[in-house]
């Protein structure tokens, strides 16, 4: 297992890896989904490049089931672009050198899991020229986006997105429909659909991998050529 270690600062709770050197380092911001924690998203942290300053906050927001969220809870409709904005704009103001000195956030990049999925991509849709790609898994794109896609914000923006096409809390539909979404916005989409729930398959998570190897590419070690 990969470790990491556990920050609070301000209102946030982070746990973080640090990788070896002095950086700055490539940043991956990593979004947990509804009822999740800082601890969520740490299964994929093992495939991801080692290379990468990985970020994983804890949601803003208690659920009444247990765990934390991106938005005040709603029953009835699926959220809004403008139900993220809070959480969008406190994560700006979070993924700074203040704070994280280590960090390149030239090189930022975002994956979320779900409810953090929407939150990714309402991040990438109102901030585009902050990140460097982007990843959606069993998500969907918030309510709402249509005036700010037509504008291409994310023309050309690496995206991979993995959804299950037997997931029953998410439909396969709905991520569908997101990719349509993304593509409409610009984005380069690479889509991975999987015969299993609300989860990412084995081969999704190989093209997970894959994606960020192909972001963050190990960097050459000049002193062995030299």
């Amino acid at each position: 297992m990969i470790s990491s270690n556990i920050l609070k600062l301000n209102d946030w709770v982070l746990r973080y890896r640090q990788p070896e050197g002095e950086g700055p380092h490539p940043t991956l911001l990593l979004l947990h989904g509804w009822t999740g924690d800082e601890d969520a998203m740490w299964i994929f942290a093992s495939r991801l490049p080692r290379h990468t300053l990985l970020l994983a906050p804890r949601g803003l927001y208690a659920t009444p089931l247990g765990g934390f969220g991106w938005h005040p809870h709603q029953i009835g409709a699926w959220p809004s672009i403008d139900d993220f904005r809070p959480a969008v704009q406190a994560l700006l103001e979070l993924l700074t050198p203040s704070f994280f000195p280590g960090a390149d956030f030239a090189r930022l990049s975002v994956a979320g899991f779900s409810q953090g999925a929407a939150l990714a991509y309402a991040l990438a849709l109102l901030n585009p020229q902050r990140l460097t790609a982007l990843a959606g898994l069993s998500g969907f794109t918030p309510r709402g986006v249509d005036s700010i896609v037509q504008a291409e914000p994310l023309k050309d923006l690496p995206v991979f997105v993995a959804h299950g096409s037997q997931d029953d809390l998410v439909s396969v539909e709905r991520a569908r429909r997101s990719v349509e979404t993304l593509e409409d916005a610009g984005a380069r989409v690479t889509y991975c659909e999987e015969p299993v729930g609300h989860k990412l398959s084995a081969a999704c998570f190989r093209g997970l991998e894959t994606f960020f190897s192909r972001i963050y590419p190990l960097p050459i070690d000049k002193d062995r050529y030299e």
